[in-house]
C-alpha cells in the first residue's frame, strides 16, 4: 500500500489495528494512521440513516436495523468491526451523522469551536480516535506550523481587555474557557487531510504524555452532504 502519509514526520503509518495501538507517541510522533482502502458503500448507509439534529449519534442497533445492499452490508461490517476493536481496547466509540457542528460566534476575534485548529486535553492518559467513512475529512497540523491563539499579540490583548486580572488569574481564565487549546496556522502551513476510511489515533494533552498533543480540526461540510464519522 502506498504510504501517502509517510512524508509527514509527525505521523506513524501502520497496517494493522494492533500496530496502531502499539505505536508510541514520543518526540515528533503524535499521530498514528491505520491506512486502509475500505470496501463497501458508505454513501448508502448515510442515505438510509435519519438525521434527528445537526449532529446525530447513531447506535449500533439502528445501524444493524438498516436494509442494505451487498455493498452496504460490507460497509456496515467495517463499522461494526471498528467498534468491536476499539471497545475491546477500552475506548468508547460513537458513530456520528453530521450535517454541521455548533459554531462559536461569541467573539469575533477568537473561535473555540471544532472548526478551529485545537488539541484535546484529558486529566488521564488517553487518545483521540477518528475515522471519516463518508463526507468531508478532518485535518491535522504539525505543531511547528501552528501558533497558540492566546499567544498571538492582538488576540491576547483583546482577551486581557475581556478579563483584566493578574497574570496567574489570566492564565487560569484561558484554561477554564479552553482558549489555550486553540491554534492558528502559520503563514504557508499546509494541513494534512486525514482521508476517507483510515483509522487515526491522535495524541491528547495529558500529564503523562511524552509528545506535544496533535493539533486537528473538523472540516467545513460540503453543501448538501452529510459526514459519517467514528470518534472517541
Amino acid at each position: 500500500m502506498d504510504n501517502k502519509f509517510s512524508d509527514h514526520t509527525q505521523v506513524a503509518v501502520v497496517s494493522t489495528f494492533s500496530a496502531l495501538m502499539d505505536t508510541v507517541f514520543k518526540d515528533n510522533i503524535n499521530a498514528a494512521c491505520w491506512q486502509r482502502a475500505l470496501l463497501g458503500d458508505f454513501k448508502e448507509i448515510v442515505s438510509k440513516l435519519q438525521l434527528k439534529a445537526n449532529l446525530t449519534d447513531i447506535s449500533m442497533e439502528n445501524l444493524q436495523a438498516l436494509e442494505l445492499s451487498e455493498k452496504g452490508h460490507m460497509a456496515r461490517a467495517v463499522i461494526l468491526s471498528d467498534f468491536q476493536l476499539l471497545t475491546a481496547a477500552g475506548a468508547s466509540p460513537s458513530l456520528n451523522l453530521i450535517k454541521s457542528y455548533e459554531r462559536d460566534e461569541e467573539f469575533d476575534f477568537i473561535s473555540t469551536d471544532v472548526y478551529s485548529f485545537h488539541v484535546d486535553r484529558s486529566p488521564i492518559g488517553t487518545d483521540t480516535f477518528l475515522c471519516t467513512y463518508y463526507g468531508a475529512v478532518s485535518e491535522i497540523l504539525a505543531n511547528h506550523h501552528a501558533e497558540q491563539k492566546v499567544h498571538v499579540p492582538e488576540i491576547r490583548q483583546q482577551l486581557k481587555e475581556l478579563y483584566p486580572a493578574t497574570e496567574e488569574e489570566f492564565e487560569s481564565f484561558l484554561s477554564e474557557h479552553y482558549f489555550d487549546l486553540h491554534y492558528q496556522a502559520k503563514p504557508g502551513a499546509t494541513p494534512v487531510k486525514l482521508g476517507l476510511g483510515h483509522l487515526w489515533r491522535l495524541a491528547v494533552d495529558h500529564p503523562d504524555q511524552q509528545c506535544l498533543p496533535c493539533i486537528h480540526r473538523a472540516p467545513l461540510e460540503k453543501e448538501g452532504e452529510y459526514r459519517l464519522l467514528l470518534i472517541c
